[in-house]
């Protein structure tokens, strides 16, 4: 009897290692695709030629996506702006203010926005942050602004998930400790708890970017797709998931490659984004 347990058990964890096994191999192949389709171009054209170019025209021999490379960083960087702290905000409610109530509510109600399609923010965003940016601002309304304040509203549920979980893991004796000295419920906030999550927080805000530097579809609808680096918030401009998206349907030859280089860079970016929270993370538990 013992005998057939151990191997039942043996079974079932070699069952479970080739389901985490089967996982890694799928990475695996699309990192090797990628590489595969996109590195060839690379050694035609030249690193400097692609990376550091400013002329995007694959029919003509320019393969320059530095524009590109810029916009998602402006826009990535704008969606942090206006959505790091607000979700920071609505995570440290949940976390210290709100009732149990509240909570079972809100918390649940926050999370599904990340299942919200990111066509209908991007429709959203034509029907109602487009013409407002045009109307109070100026411009087309397709610019930098308008979707950083997609991307800004689309990386909320990462930043506040991982932020209440983050505040939620301070221990109690931290917050009653600072409330014993005679510091009010804010102060103790402020100064113990979220300092506390700091680790959290600071990858949630990297999640976060990795989210919005990755989007596609709700970007290719707000921000124009203009092939420049934009001079200002009104600008339009286009990132390197839309240039993949906008192109790759009619794209051949060297120009279907250079599309595969862009994946390789974007690729290597949201690794290097993930690398660095999951560092920023394991940091956190080992303290």
């Amino acid at each position: 009897m013992i005998e057939q347990i151990k191997q039942r058990e043996e079974k079932i964890r070699w069952i479970l290692t080739f389901c985490a096994l089967s996982s890694l191999l799928f990475l695996f192949l699309i990192f090797a695709f990628i590489l595969i389709e996109g590195l060839p171009l690379f050694y035609k054209v030249g690193f400097s030629n692609i990376i550091f170019g400013f002329k995007w025209a694959p029919t003509k021999g320019s393969f320059g996506i530095f524009p590109m490379i810029v916009s998602s960083f402006l826009v990535t960087i704008g969606a942090l702006v206006i959505g790091g702290p607000l979700g920071l905000g609505c995570a440290t409610y949940l976390a210290e203010y709100a009732g149990k109530k509240r909570k079972i509510f809100l918390k649940p109600a926050l999370e599904l926005l990340a299942g919200i399609p990111s066509v209908v923010y991007g429709f959203l965003g034509v029907i109602y942050i487009v013409p407002f940016v045009r109307e109070v601002f100026g411009g087309s309304g397709f610019s930098l602004l308008s979707t950083s304040v997609v991307l800004g509203i689309m990386i909320l549920p990462t930043v506040i998930s991982i932020s209440y979980d983050s505040l939620m893991s301070v221990p109690r004796a931290y917050r009653e400790g600072s409330l014993a000295m005679g510091a009010t419920k804010w102060q103790t906030t402020w100064r113990v708890v979220i300092p506390s999550a700091r680790s959290g927080i600071l990858a949630s805000f990297i999640l976060g970017m990795g989210r919005a530097v990755g989007e596609t579809m709700a970007v290719i609808m707000v921000a124009g797709n203009a092939l420049k680096i934009p001079s200002s918030i009104l600008e339009p401009l286009r990132t390197l998931t839309s240039n993949i998206a906008l192109e790759l349907a009619y794209a051949s030859g060297d120009h279907r490659l250079g599309l595969f280089s862009t994946g390789v860079v974007l690729l290597i970016i949201i690794m290097i984004l993930n690398y660095i929270a999951n560092f920023v993370i394991r940091k956190k538990v080992i303290k």
